[in-house]
């Protein structure tokens, strides 16, 4: 769920913000016990050592051939470029920087093959953001991107892989896109493992709003085209993930526009509670940034499905410009927009997956941060958080059959959870449980 921010990273709500070939088209891995990719589910290609970054073993690119799947894959991307791939995974996706949603990659951490740990691990990143970035080299957008001041160069990747564990993390297409169709790729992802590794079930780590694919996935929350779960997850684990939902966007709309608005000097892939906004005297409309459709515009489905009100329970940030019409629609003093309602009723999925519910079968850990000081963003002051996400949201268990526990650690904001230490060794703690 990370977003963007003026020092140059993502997170949910304000953070500016990737394979040694194995396999040609779809044939059966090396290792031992491994079976034949499903049949709707193509490796396009291999990137191995001289390409791959970041401590990875190998990066695919695949591509999920389902009908229905293709007809609704081309996603909207703001015209400015804002939310196209780059770096390394431009490579990746065949230099395409607007990739079609029906394709996905897959990261080999070392010892995918050969760790020790039956289970594999499947890393799942959030909004505005890369597997690179986030498990794998933290500091990769410099100073800032990580959450602190100072970034470190590995992550979550190599602190499991080097305790046994076989990690993999899947890259999403669209960096802000539909959830339902992310939750599609999290499960041919774990297809993908199973066969190459010939195991039954993977466990899965999701952040931030990937916390949303993973929990659509198990949960068989999918468009009416989608495959249900496969019941091959053991262990979901959640960091920072808004399972109760978030509303962030809204209760801070006036500061956060600063950072997306371009007239205003924003670059901010997020986007915008607001319809129209003054900056520096001149009012205007920008229906690309819009968090529901509007102007032919929907480049932000996976932003406003996972909106929730929490202003029953923390009311709204009176402080902000606007305050009243940002939240509840309408026209203020310097913007206008429809409120959050508005944006619920066109599509969060809060509500759904909890009615849905997470498998008994699927054990699910929740870890929250407990430091709201995300640096470069108006921090979620209202009730406890991370600087973006309830600690409440985090930690709700509604829905979820088998909860095998929850944690809070204290030191870590949203944007730190991925990579703190004591996170990290939570994560590890929780999967080495039977």
């Amino acid at each position: 769920m990370r977003y963007g921010q003026r020092a140059g990273w993502g997170v949910i709500a304000a953070v500016v913000a990737v394979v040694a070939g194995l396999l040609g088209g779809g044939g059966a891995a090396s290792a031992a016990g491994a079976t034949a990719y499903p049949a709707h589910l193509s490796l396009e290609a291999s990137y191995g050592a001289g390409t791959v970054t970041n401590g990875w073993e190998k990066v695919e690119r695949f591509r999920d051939t389902t009908a229905g799947f293709a007809a609704g894959a081309a996603e909207g991307y703001p015209p400015d470029g804002r939310g196209d791939q780059d770096g390394v995974r431009v490579t990746y996706f065949g230099k395409v920087a607007r990739p079609a949603s029906d394709r996905f990659l897959l990261y080999s951490a070392p010892g995918w093959n050969t760790g020790a740990q039956s289970v594999p691990v499947l890393l799942v990143h959030g909004a505005n953001d890369t597997a690179d970035r986030a498990w794998a080299n933290p500091g990769e957008s410099g100073g800032y991107g990580c959450g602190a001041v100072s970034c470190p160069s590995t992550g979550l990747m190599q602190y499991l892989s080097s305790r046994g564990r076989r990690v993999f993390a899947i890259g999403f297409a669209h960096k802000q896109g539909d959830n339902l169709m992310q939750a599609q790729a999290v499960g041919d992802a774990v297809a993908a493992i199973k066969a190459k590794l010939g195991v039954a079930k993977v466990d899965l780590v999701g952040w931030s709003k990937g916390e949303m694919s993973t929990r659509a996935y198990v949960s068989s929350v999918k468009p009416s085209w989608g495959r249900a779960y496969a019941g091959d997850v053991r262990k979901l684990i959640t960091l920072g993930g808004p399972n109760g939902g978030y509303d962030y966007p809204y209760a801070h709309g006036w500061a956060h526009d600063f950072s997306i608005w371009p007239e205003c000097g924003g670059k901010i892939n997020a986007p915008s509670p607001h319809s129209r906004m003054t900056c520096y005297g001149t009012y205007t409309a920008h229906p690309e940034y819009s968090m529901t459709p509007s102007g032919g515009y929907d480049d932000y489905p996976g932003q406003r499905q996972m909106l929730a009100r929490w202003d029953s329970v923390y009311g709204v940030d009176q402080s902000a410009q606007d305050w009243y019409t940002t939240y509840y629609g309408g026209q203020g003093f310097y913007t206008a927009g429809d409120g959050i309602q508005k944006a619920l009723d066109s599509g969060s999925l809060v509500a759904p997956l909890r009615r849905a519910g997470v498998p008994a079968s699927v054990t699910t850990y929740l870890l929250a941060g407990a430091t709201p000081n995300v640096i470069g963003i108006v921090n979620e002051n209202r009730g406890p958080s991370d600087g973006v996400v309830f600690i409440s949201s985090a930690l709700d268990t509604t829905g979820i059959a088998t909860v095998g526990g929850t944690a809070t650690v204290t030191d870590a904001n949203h944007l730190e959870l991925g990579w703190n230490s004591t996170s990290a060794a939570q994560v590890a703690a929780w999967l080495a449980l039977p």
